[in-house]
Protein backbone atom coordinates (compact mmCIF):
# COMPACT_ATOMS: atom_id res chain seq x y z
CA UNK A 1 0.00 0.00 0.00
CA UNK A 2 1.31 3.44 -0.87
CA UNK A 3 2.25 5.46 2.23
CA UNK A 4 2.92 8.82 0.55
CA UNK A 5 1.55 11.69 2.60
CA UNK A 6 -0.97 13.88 0.74
CA UNK A 7 -1.20 11.33 -2.09
CA UNK A 8 -4.36 9.65 -3.40
CA UNK A 9 -4.57 7.35 -6.42
CA UNK A 10 -7.77 6.68 -8.33
CA UNK A 11 -6.99 3.72 -10.59
CA UNK A 12 -9.69 3.36 -13.24
CA UNK A 13 -8.38 -0.09 -14.20
CA UNK A 14 -9.49 -1.57 -17.51
CA UNK A 15 -12.45 0.84 -17.55
CA UNK A 16 -9.94 3.68 -17.69
CA UNK A 17 -8.45 2.56 -21.00
CA UNK A 18 -9.99 3.01 -24.43
CA UNK A 19 -8.62 -0.44 -25.25
CA UNK A 20 -6.48 -3.03 -23.53
CA UNK A 21 -3.16 -4.29 -24.84
CA UNK A 22 -4.93 -7.41 -26.13
CA UNK A 23 -7.61 -5.36 -27.87
CA UNK A 24 -4.95 -3.18 -29.51
CA UNK A 25 -2.95 -6.18 -30.71
CA UNK A 26 -6.02 -7.86 -32.17
CA UNK A 27 -7.02 -4.66 -33.94
CA UNK A 28 -3.66 -3.22 -34.89
CA UNK A 29 -1.69 -6.28 -35.90
CA UNK A 30 -4.45 -7.52 -38.21
CA UNK A 31 -4.67 -4.11 -39.91
CA UNK A 32 -2.84 -3.10 -43.07
CA UNK A 33 -0.42 -1.51 -42.39
CA UNK A 34 0.13 -2.79 -38.86
CA UNK A 35 -0.03 -0.26 -36.02
CA UNK A 36 -0.10 -0.04 -32.23
CA UNK A 37 -0.87 3.09 -30.14
CA UNK A 38 2.15 4.65 -28.47
CA UNK A 39 0.52 4.96 -25.03
CA UNK A 40 0.83 1.18 -24.66
CA UNK A 41 4.61 1.56 -24.45
CA UNK A 42 4.20 3.21 -21.05
CA UNK A 43 4.06 0.45 -18.48
CA UNK A 44 6.49 0.80 -15.56
CA UNK A 45 9.48 -0.28 -17.67
CA UNK A 46 8.45 1.95 -20.58
CA UNK A 47 7.95 4.97 -18.33
CA UNK A 48 11.43 4.58 -16.87
CA UNK A 49 12.95 4.15 -20.33
CA UNK A 50 11.28 7.35 -21.49
CA UNK A 51 12.69 9.13 -18.45
CA UNK A 52 16.11 7.85 -19.57
CA UNK A 53 15.51 9.12 -23.13
CA UNK A 54 15.01 12.63 -21.77
CA UNK A 55 18.54 12.53 -20.33
CA UNK A 56 20.23 11.63 -23.62
CA UNK A 57 22.41 14.41 -25.12
CA UNK A 58 20.55 14.29 -28.45
CA UNK A 59 17.12 14.71 -26.85
CA UNK A 60 16.79 18.50 -26.78
CA UNK A 61 13.00 18.74 -26.02
CA UNK A 62 13.43 17.95 -22.32
CA UNK A 63 16.17 20.54 -21.77
CA UNK A 64 14.39 23.18 -23.86
CA UNK A 65 11.09 22.57 -22.07
CA UNK A 66 12.74 22.69 -18.65
CA UNK A 67 14.45 25.97 -19.56
CA UNK A 68 11.14 27.57 -20.54
CA UNK A 69 9.37 26.40 -17.39
CA UNK A 70 12.27 27.46 -15.15
CA UNK A 71 12.52 30.90 -16.75
CA UNK A 72 8.82 31.65 -17.17
CA UNK A 73 6.89 29.76 -14.47
CA UNK A 74 6.04 32.99 -12.63
CA UNK A 75 4.90 34.63 -15.88
CA UNK A 76 2.66 31.65 -16.67
CA UNK A 77 1.08 31.64 -13.21
CA UNK A 78 0.55 35.43 -13.31
CA UNK A 79 -1.30 35.03 -16.62
CA UNK A 80 -3.65 32.54 -14.92
CA UNK A 81 -4.26 34.34 -11.60
CA UNK A 82 -5.31 32.53 -8.43
CA UNK A 83 -6.64 30.39 -6.86
CA UNK A 84 -5.56 27.62 -9.20
CA UNK A 85 -5.92 23.86 -9.41
CA UNK A 86 -3.31 22.02 -11.48
CA UNK A 87 -3.96 19.04 -13.79
CA UNK A 88 -1.18 17.31 -15.71
CA UNK A 89 -1.64 14.97 -18.66
CA UNK A 90 0.94 12.22 -19.11
CA UNK A 91 2.74 13.35 -15.98
CA UNK A 92 5.37 10.60 -16.00
CA UNK A 93 8.21 11.52 -13.63
CA UNK A 94 6.75 15.05 -13.18
CA UNK A 95 10.24 16.59 -12.95
CA UNK A 96 9.36 19.53 -15.20
CA UNK A 97 6.29 20.39 -13.14
CA UNK A 98 8.11 21.60 -10.03
CA UNK A 99 8.67 25.24 -11.14
CA UNK A 100 4.97 25.67 -11.95
CA UNK A 101 3.96 24.13 -8.62
CA UNK A 102 6.36 26.34 -6.67
CA UNK A 103 5.17 29.43 -8.53
CA UNK A 104 1.55 28.62 -7.68
CA UNK A 105 2.36 27.89 -4.03
CA UNK A 106 3.97 31.33 -3.91
CA UNK A 107 0.53 32.84 -4.56
CA UNK A 108 -1.80 30.55 -2.55
CA UNK A 109 -1.65 28.53 0.66
CA UNK A 110 -2.43 25.07 -0.77
CA UNK A 111 -2.53 23.42 -4.16
CA UNK A 112 -4.44 20.41 -5.48
CA UNK A 113 -2.42 18.69 -8.19
CA UNK A 114 -4.13 16.06 -10.35
CA UNK A 115 -1.58 14.08 -12.40
CA UNK A 116 -3.00 11.75 -15.06
CA UNK A 117 -1.07 8.84 -16.57
CA UNK A 118 -1.67 5.31 -17.84
CA UNK A 119 1.07 4.02 -15.50
CA UNK A 120 0.20 3.86 -11.80
CA UNK A 121 3.87 3.28 -10.99
CA UNK A 122 4.86 6.49 -12.80
CA UNK A 123 2.17 8.40 -10.92
CA UNK A 124 3.49 7.16 -7.59
CA UNK A 125 7.20 7.81 -8.11
CA UNK A 126 6.53 11.07 -9.91
CA UNK A 127 4.31 12.35 -7.12
CA UNK A 128 6.80 11.23 -4.48
CA UNK A 129 9.44 13.60 -5.82
CA UNK A 130 7.04 16.53 -5.95
CA UNK A 131 5.48 15.99 -2.53
CA UNK A 132 8.80 15.88 -0.71
CA UNK A 133 9.32 19.21 1.02
CA UNK A 134 5.95 20.60 -0.12
CA UNK A 135 3.42 19.99 2.70
CA UNK A 136 0.91 22.36 1.06
CA UNK A 137 0.76 20.19 -2.08
CA UNK A 138 -1.96 17.53 -2.38
CA UNK A 139 -1.64 15.02 -5.23
CA UNK A 140 -4.88 13.36 -6.36
CA UNK A 141 -3.68 11.08 -9.15
CA UNK A 142 -5.85 9.36 -11.75
CA UNK A 143 -4.60 6.30 -13.62
CA UNK A 144 -6.27 5.94 -16.99
CA UNK A 145 -6.27 7.39 -20.47
CA UNK A 146 -6.80 11.10 -20.91
CA UNK A 147 -10.46 11.25 -21.91
CA UNK A 148 -11.67 8.87 -19.21
CA UNK A 149 -9.51 10.45 -16.52
CA UNK A 150 -10.54 14.02 -17.39
CA UNK A 151 -14.18 12.96 -17.03
CA UNK A 152 -13.43 12.20 -13.35
CA UNK A 153 -12.27 15.70 -12.42
CA UNK A 154 -15.51 17.16 -11.04
CA UNK A 155 -15.75 20.78 -9.85
CA UNK A 156 -12.65 22.83 -9.03
CA UNK A 157 -11.98 25.39 -6.29
CA UNK A 158 -10.86 28.04 -8.77
CA UNK A 159 -9.57 28.04 -12.31
CA UNK A 160 -7.82 24.97 -13.68
CA UNK A 161 -4.52 24.99 -15.49
CA UNK A 162 -4.01 21.78 -17.47
CA UNK A 163 -0.38 20.96 -18.26
CA UNK A 164 0.41 18.94 -21.37
CA UNK A 165 4.18 19.23 -21.46
CA UNK A 166 7.05 17.66 -23.34
CA UNK A 167 5.58 17.91 -26.82
CA UNK A 168 3.18 15.00 -26.28
CA UNK A 169 0.59 16.79 -28.41
CA UNK A 170 2.82 15.77 -31.32
CA UNK A 171 2.01 12.10 -30.78
CA UNK A 172 -1.35 12.78 -32.39
CA UNK A 173 -2.00 13.76 -36.02
CA UNK A 174 -2.85 17.45 -36.31
CA UNK A 175 -6.63 17.01 -36.59
CA UNK A 176 -6.73 14.39 -33.83
CA UNK A 177 -4.78 16.76 -31.57
CA UNK A 178 -7.28 19.54 -32.26
CA UNK A 179 -10.16 17.14 -31.58
CA UNK A 180 -8.64 16.08 -28.26
CA UNK A 181 -8.03 19.68 -27.20
CA UNK A 182 -11.64 20.44 -28.10
CA UNK A 183 -12.86 17.56 -25.91
CA UNK A 184 -10.64 18.78 -23.09
CA UNK A 185 -12.04 22.30 -23.48
CA UNK A 186 -15.52 20.82 -23.02
CA UNK A 187 -14.72 19.49 -19.52
CA UNK A 188 -13.19 22.82 -18.46
CA UNK A 189 -14.80 26.14 -17.61
CA UNK A 190 -14.46 29.59 -19.10
CA UNK A 191 -11.18 31.11 -17.96
CA UNK A 192 -9.47 27.75 -17.49
CA UNK A 193 -6.47 27.08 -19.73
CA UNK A 194 -4.07 24.50 -21.09
CA UNK A 195 -0.31 24.99 -21.11
CA UNK A 196 0.77 22.88 -24.07
CA UNK A 197 4.38 22.02 -24.85
CA UNK A 198 4.80 22.01 -28.63
CA UNK A 199 7.99 21.11 -30.47
CA UNK A 200 8.86 23.38 -33.37
CA UNK A 201 9.90 22.57 -36.93
CA UNK A 202 13.69 22.47 -37.32
CA UNK A 203 16.61 20.87 -39.15
CA UNK A 204 16.00 17.22 -40.03
CA UNK A 205 19.38 16.12 -38.68
CA UNK A 206 18.57 17.47 -35.21
CA UNK A 207 15.22 15.69 -35.19
CA UNK A 208 16.51 12.37 -36.48
CA UNK A 209 19.24 12.27 -33.83
CA UNK A 210 16.77 13.14 -31.07
CA UNK A 211 14.53 10.18 -31.91
CA UNK A 212 17.30 7.65 -32.57
CA UNK A 213 19.96 8.38 -29.95
CA UNK A 214 23.42 6.84 -30.11
CA UNK A 215 22.92 4.93 -26.85
CA UNK A 216 19.88 3.14 -28.29
CA UNK A 217 17.48 4.15 -25.53
CA UNK A 218 14.83 5.30 -28.03
CA UNK A 219 15.02 1.85 -29.60
CA UNK A 220 14.65 0.10 -26.24
CA UNK A 221 11.67 2.31 -25.46
CA UNK A 222 9.78 1.52 -28.66
CA UNK A 223 10.66 -2.17 -28.47
CA UNK A 224 9.14 -2.29 -24.98
CA UNK A 225 5.92 -3.12 -26.81
CA UNK A 226 7.47 -6.49 -27.68
CA UNK A 227 8.32 -7.09 -24.02
CA UNK A 228 4.73 -6.32 -23.03
CA UNK A 229 3.31 -8.62 -25.71
CA UNK A 230 5.63 -11.43 -24.64
CA UNK A 231 5.08 -11.00 -20.89
CA UNK A 232 1.36 -10.15 -20.83
CA UNK A 233 -0.05 -11.88 -23.91
CA UNK A 234 2.26 -14.90 -24.15
CA UNK A 235 3.64 -13.79 -27.52
CA UNK A 236 6.13 -16.36 -28.75
CA UNK A 237 8.58 -14.01 -30.36
CA UNK A 238 12.30 -13.57 -30.73
CA UNK A 239 13.21 -10.06 -29.59
CA UNK A 240 16.22 -10.16 -31.92
CA UNK A 241 13.88 -10.67 -34.86
CA UNK A 242 12.71 -7.04 -34.68
CA UNK A 243 14.40 -3.64 -34.79
CA UNK A 244 13.50 0.00 -34.23
CA UNK A 245 13.31 2.41 -37.16
CA UNK A 246 12.54 6.14 -37.32
CA UNK A 247 12.55 8.79 -40.05
CA UNK A 248 11.54 12.43 -40.49
CA UNK A 249 9.03 13.51 -43.15
CA UNK A 250 10.07 17.14 -43.56
CA UNK A 251 7.12 18.20 -45.72
CA UNK A 252 4.56 16.82 -43.24
CA UNK A 253 6.66 17.89 -40.26
CA UNK A 254 6.40 14.45 -38.64
CA UNK A 255 8.95 12.04 -37.16
CA UNK A 256 7.55 8.54 -37.70
CA UNK A 257 8.59 5.56 -35.55
CA UNK A 258 8.23 1.86 -36.28
CA UNK A 259 9.11 -1.65 -35.14
CA UNK A 260 10.44 -3.56 -38.15
CA UNK A 261 10.45 -7.31 -38.66
CA UNK A 262 13.92 -8.39 -39.74
CA UNK A 263 12.74 -11.60 -41.37
CA UNK A 264 9.65 -13.49 -42.41
CA UNK A 265 8.10 -14.91 -39.24
CA UNK A 266 4.86 -15.85 -37.47
CA UNK A 267 4.19 -14.79 -33.87
CA UNK A 268 1.69 -16.81 -31.85
CA UNK A 269 -0.17 -15.10 -28.98
CA UNK A 270 -1.14 -17.66 -26.33
CA UNK A 271 -3.54 -15.30 -24.52
CA UNK A 272 -5.36 -14.37 -27.72
CA UNK A 273 -5.26 -17.69 -29.56
CA UNK A 274 -4.07 -16.00 -32.72
CA UNK A 275 -1.11 -15.99 -35.08
CA UNK A 276 0.30 -12.86 -36.69
CA UNK A 277 2.46 -13.21 -39.81
CA UNK A 278 5.22 -10.74 -40.64
CA UNK A 279 7.10 -10.46 -43.90
CA UNK A 280 10.75 -9.40 -43.90
CA UNK A 281 10.91 -5.60 -43.61
CA UNK A 282 7.26 -5.26 -42.56
CA UNK A 283 6.71 -2.54 -39.99
CA UNK A 284 4.43 -1.82 -37.05
CA UNK A 285 3.75 1.91 -36.84
CA UNK A 286 4.09 2.77 -33.14
CA UNK A 287 4.42 6.53 -32.80
CA UNK A 288 4.50 9.90 -34.53
CA UNK A 289 5.99 13.15 -33.29
CA UNK A 290 4.49 16.10 -35.15
CA UNK A 291 6.34 19.43 -35.28
CA UNK A 292 4.66 22.82 -35.57
CA UNK A 293 5.34 26.34 -36.77
CA UNK A 294 3.91 29.21 -34.70
CA UNK A 295 1.25 29.68 -37.38
CA UNK A 296 0.33 26.00 -37.09
CA UNK A 297 -0.01 26.40 -33.30
CA UNK A 298 -2.52 29.19 -33.92
CA UNK A 299 -4.44 26.94 -36.30
CA UNK A 300 -4.41 24.12 -33.74
CA UNK A 301 -5.83 26.38 -31.04
CA UNK A 302 -8.47 27.94 -33.27
CA UNK A 303 -9.63 24.55 -34.56
CA UNK A 304 -10.04 23.39 -30.94
CA UNK A 305 -12.04 26.47 -29.97
CA UNK A 306 -9.25 27.86 -27.79
CA UNK A 307 -7.39 31.17 -27.79
CA UNK A 308 -3.59 31.24 -27.83
CA UNK A 309 -2.85 33.99 -25.32
CA UNK A 310 0.91 33.68 -25.11
CA UNK A 311 3.81 31.47 -26.18
CA UNK A 312 7.18 31.17 -24.50
CA UNK A 313 10.31 29.81 -26.21
CA UNK A 314 13.70 28.47 -25.16
CA UNK A 315 16.80 30.49 -26.00
CA UNK A 316 17.41 28.63 -29.27
CA UNK A 317 13.72 28.74 -30.23
CA UNK A 318 13.54 24.97 -30.59
CA UNK A 319 10.51 24.41 -28.37
CA UNK A 320 7.48 26.32 -27.13
CA UNK A 321 5.00 26.43 -24.29
CA UNK A 322 1.68 27.94 -25.34
CA UNK A 323 -1.12 29.08 -23.02
CA UNK A 324 -4.41 28.17 -24.68
CA UNK A 325 -7.37 29.73 -22.91
CA UNK A 326 -10.98 28.51 -22.74
CA UNK A 327 -13.15 31.47 -23.87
Amino acid sequence: MNQLKNFELQDLGAAGLSETLGDAVQRGLTATPKELPCHLIYDERGSRLFDEITRQPEYYPMRADEQILHDHALDIVREMGSPLELVELGSGSSTKTAPIIDAILGTQDELVYRPIDVSSAALEWGSEGLLEGRPALHAHAICGDYDRALAQLGPAGGHRLVLWLGGSVGNMPRQAAADFLSRTRNVLSSGDALLVGIDLRKDARVLEAAYDDAAGVSAQFSLNLLHRMRDELGARLDLDGFAYHSSYDEEAGVVRMFIESLRQQVVHFDALGMDVAFSAGERIHTEDSTKYSVQEIDTLAQTAGLTREHSWFDAERRFSESLLRVP
